[in-house]
């Protein structure tokens, strides 16, 4: 008996009564059905999946899912190929949807292996259902095997009629150990996947799984005789998501290009054969609801249900979102109700939206900025805006958001400035003038910065009390971002009355903007604080200077403040640096450093101000290459006209050159090439003293003292060197005389206090009171050797050397300043080079070096003694030979004992 099915597209299919018999005529089934797909010559065999699906022959149900093109088929059939037990394989199709039809296949699949006797079930007598007891004679039959058989059905996604898989299920349950079932499906199929999941019995491979590594598309591409290099193997895999079928149909258009390996970074994916598979594939089988959604949410990175309804102005989004992404139709679940569309999808999506409606592309992003602005999705929002020309929406959004510090913190100005450059000047309303200054004044164009800055402040002072919705920011915040502006302005001038009433304007609107919204950005704070800090700083207000940097420390946030924070340790380090507090400086600027170094490549804007505190340092405490070292990295950083930062700069790269003996070079190097609106005390003062010491250096003690008349008294750091350089020049009692009028307060540390004690030292010995004078260096002695502050002692002259030759003093010296004694028994070698007054510095590793050296070791044993490579030994070797002034490993032995060092 035969019957037509319910679907008239399908042939009729012969049914037999479900009682044992022969079965149907052997040309009444589609044979091809039964037999394993071919491999490609290209396959490559991915044994890290093969190994997963070996776990298959363990549990009883297998589910291998993923989209269109992911390798699924190709992947079961190698693997079923390599078996030795029975795999009974099917490839299902549509008109298995009927009951009776995909039972009738089956059966006959297994016959067809040998994994059933003949007769010994039957078949459906109609395609339209399945009788029970054949399902309880399957499932028997299976149980009794002693060895199990494995199930592989392909294209199972074809299945959608659920008493389909309650069948299925019901013969999985009760054939026990005698089945394995493989599903290969782009859907998830209608099982209770949950419970198997839970007892260990399900084995699962999804797409994750599926997509090729860097690697594997490398070696693929070799199979098409194709050679691409491991990092553009990466963009390939990132581009398509490792999917096999765009990687491979991407190799088999490569091998038609004249530039095989451009041409897979560059390709467009709207004119490929890829374009041509997933239109095919996965847009022309939906409906037309979801063709028109997917072409609309194209122009979305991500989007909700909601969005996508914003774009389509219909409110099914949802069910179409669950059913496609269930359906594997590259629609990806990101969580939270989010999705996104596989990348080349979209990419074709959106060439083809284009095409199918011109013109709607500028629509659908502003249709999308405006959804994504109400629910406070500010990077988007911006993305979308800019994307539908809409610059004045998209401006006025940041500053509403209070968002324009972010142009300063690093998280994302450089995406900002990108943004905001694209904008033209069709967008004239205050909030496109506040970001263009931003983005002017995070360039460093200061002349254009401010002259925008000004253009927004008028235009905001003629708008009513209310701006105009969707096109300019609430007044409050706008006018708080030009209170940021016109601090970081201030500072760049040089304007420290500018930068406190910018101070006092942001003080006096806090109140009228929103608590949460302050909280959200406390980079607003640590910027206008670290701005104001850096103007007093600048004017010399020292102590006021310290209060707001110290407050910015205090500011909660995260990576936002990152920057402000290194800014605000940087000019903190510097404080303390021309308070005479070197190792205080020296931690405050490393820290400083470590905070930039946290947010990754330098800033667009940046000042290397913790590089030039610890290059001053390193000068005093007379570590020479390593200031020059950490100088050349501070005029790397440095693309700012900040004048504070280029002030220390000038300072440290002249005290630099004065050690080496380059006056001239010193006095050019002392002019910070910046010129403030208020000049600033500290640094007019430090240039005046280079220039003092430079001619007293080229023997012109009159213009020395007489270039000290610039050096402003009341800054004890100036106010000491410039004693300094009197008593050097003769004049003792000048000398003294201004250093008893010098009011420190307890603030100055060892800096200012070690030449203090040498100055009035050296005016004792020349009075010829060498009881004083010792009693003096001994105190200068204690304090510096913390700091170990050795520049004071090379500065003074040959007068201090036979002082610190003698004890006590020697002893005080002994290690930093001078090196040790020799020891009891090794009387100093004759014809060895005169000990120097600074001690001779070995790092911990080069002194691990020596003490091997020593000991007669070689260099190999020294290396693997030390768990290093030759190489590196002999590096530093080289380095202790330099230090020493030595050529030989004997040679630096005698000289490191003679000098202490071990």
């Amino acid at each position: 008996m035969t019957e037509t099915p319910e679907d008239p597209q399908e042939p009729a299919l012969p049914i037999v009564p479900a009682v044992p018999c022969a079965g149907p005529p052997a040309d009444a089934l589609l044979r091809s059905r039964f037999a394993l797909p071919a491999r490609p010559a290209t396959f490559l065999r991915r044994q890290r999946l093969v190994d997963h699906l070996d776990e298959a022959l363990r549990t009883p149900l297998t589910l291998l899912n993923g989209a269109a093109g992911a390798g699924k088929t190709v992947l079961a059939a190698d693997w079923a190929a390599g078996l030795r037990q029975p795999v009974v394989w099917l490839t299902v199709e549509a008109a298995d949807r009927h009951p009776g039809v995909f039972w009738t296949y089956v059966v006959e699949a297994l016959r067809a292996r040998g994994a059933l006797a003949p007769g010994a079930v039957g078949f459906p007598a109609d395609a339209s259902r399945v009788d029970g007891r054949l399902l309880v004679a399957l499932a028997a039959e299976l149980d009794g095997r002693e060895r199990p058989v494995v199930l592989v059905l392909d294209e199972y996604d074809r299945v959608t009629a659920p008493e389909v898989a309650e069948q299925l299920e019901f013969v999985l349950h009760h054939a026990g150990r005698g089945l394995r079932l493989v599903l290969v499906t782009r859907t998830e199929p209608l099982l209770p996947l949950h419970r198997y999941r839970v007892s260990g019995e399900l084995t699962e491979i999804r797409a994750a799984e599926l997509a090729f590594t860097p690697e594997e598309a490398v070696t693929l591409l070799g199979l098409h005789g194709l050679s691409l290099p491991v990092q553009a193997a990466h963009a390939l895999v990132d581009r398509t998501r490792g999917w096999a079928a765009g990687l491979r149909l991407s190799a088999l258009a490569a091998q038609e290009s004249a530039d095989p390996e451009r041409y897979l970074k560059e390709f467009e994916a709207d004119r490929s054969t890829i374009a041509d598979f997933l239109l095919a594939e996965v847009l022309k089988g939906q409906t037309e609801e979801a063709q028109d959604l997917l072409l609309r949410v194209s122009v979305l990175e991500r989007f909700t249900p909601e969005l996508a309804d914003a774009l389509t102005g219909r409110s099914d989004a949802e069910p179409i979102l669950v059913g496609l992404h269930r359906a594997n139709a590259f629609v990806e679940h990101l969580g939270h109700s989010w999705y996104r569309l596989h990348p080349l999808f979209g990419e074709i999506l959106r060439a083809h939206l284009r095409v199918r409606l011109p013109g709607l592309e500028p629509e659908l992003h502003r249709r999308a900025a405006r959804w994504l602005r109400r629910h406070g999705f500010l990077p988007e929002t911006l993305a979308h805006g800019a994307a539908a020309s809409e610059w004045d929406f998209a401006a006025g959004a940041l500053i509403d958001d209070l968002s324009i510090g972010e142009f300063f913190t690093g998280l994302r100005s450089g995406d900002l400035i990108r943004l905001f450059s694209r904008m033209g000047p069709e967008a004239r309303s205050p909030a496109t003038d506040l970001v263009r200054a931003a983005r002017d004044l995070a360039r460093c164009d200061l002349g254009r910065g401010l002259a925008r800055l000004r253009r927004a402040e008028e235009r905001l002072a003629s708008e009513g009390p209310e701006p105009a919705p969707d096109l300019a920011p609430g007044r409050a915040a706008a006018q708080l971002s030009c209170a940021l502006l016109e601090a970081l302005a201030a500072r760049l001038t040089g304007c420290p009355p500018q930068a406190e009433e910018a101070a006092r304007a942001a003080d006096e609107l806090r109140p009228e903007v929103s608590a949460q919204l302050l909280e959200r950005h406390p980079e607003m704070p640590a910027l206008l604080l670290t701005h104001l800090g850096s103007a007093r700083l600048w004017a010399g207000r020292f102590e006021e200077a310290r209060a707001a940097l110290t407050a910015v420390s205090q500011i909660p946030g995260g990576a936002s403040i990152v920057l402000p924070r290194e800014d605000s340790l940087g000019h903190l380090a510097l404080l303390d640096y021309l308070n005479g507090w070197l190792d205080r400086a020296e931690r405050r600027a490393l820290a400083a450093v470590a905070e930039a170094e946290r947010v990754g490549p330098p800033r667009v804007c940046g000042s290397g101000i913790g590089q030039l505190v610890l290059a001053a340092v390193a000068v005093d405490r007379h570590e020479l290459s390593r200031a020059q070292s950490l100088l050349d990295e501070a005029n790397r950083l440095a693309v700012t006209r900040d004048p504070v930062p280029a002030a220390g700069r000038a300072l440290a790269a002249a005290r630099l050159l004065l050690v080496r003996g380059d006056a001239r070079a010193a006095v050019e190097a002392a002019d910070p090439s910046v010129a403030g609106a208020v000049a600033s005390p500290w640094a007019a003062g430090h240039e005046a003293l280079v220039a003092s010491a430079a001619h007293l250096a080229e023997g012109r003690p009159d213009e020395a003292t007489e270039v000290l008349r610039r050096v402003p008294g009341d800054l004890p750091t100036c106010a000491v060197e410039a004693a300094a350089i009197q008593v050097a020049a003769g004049r003792a009692g000048a000398a003294v005389e201004l250093l008893d009028g010098i009011r420190t307060e307890g603030r100055a540390g060892p800096g200012v206090t070690v030449r203090a004690a040498l100055v009035r030292a050296q005016a004792a010995h020349g009075a010829g009171d060498t009881a004083t004078a010792r009693r003096l260096v001994a105190q200068a002695l204690l304090d510096a050797r913390r700091e170990r502050l050795r520049r004071p002692f090379l500065d003074t002259g040959a007068w201090i050397r036979p002082l610190l030759a003698a004890a006590p003093l020697d002893e005080l010296a002994a290690g930093w300043l001078r090196p040790g004694r020799p020891r009891h028994g090794e009387p100093s070698r004759a014809g060895s080079p005169p000990a120097p007054l600074v001690a001779v510095e070995l790092s911990e590793r080069e002194r691990d070096v020596l003490e091997r050296v020593a000991r007669m070791m070689s260099t190999e044993e020294v290396a693997a003694d030390l768990y290093v490579s030759v190489n590196t030994v002999k590096t530093h070797l080289k380095s202790v030979y330099r230090k020493l002034a030595v050529n030989r490993r004997g040679e630096a032995v005698r000289r490191a004992r003679d000098l202490g060092v071990l």
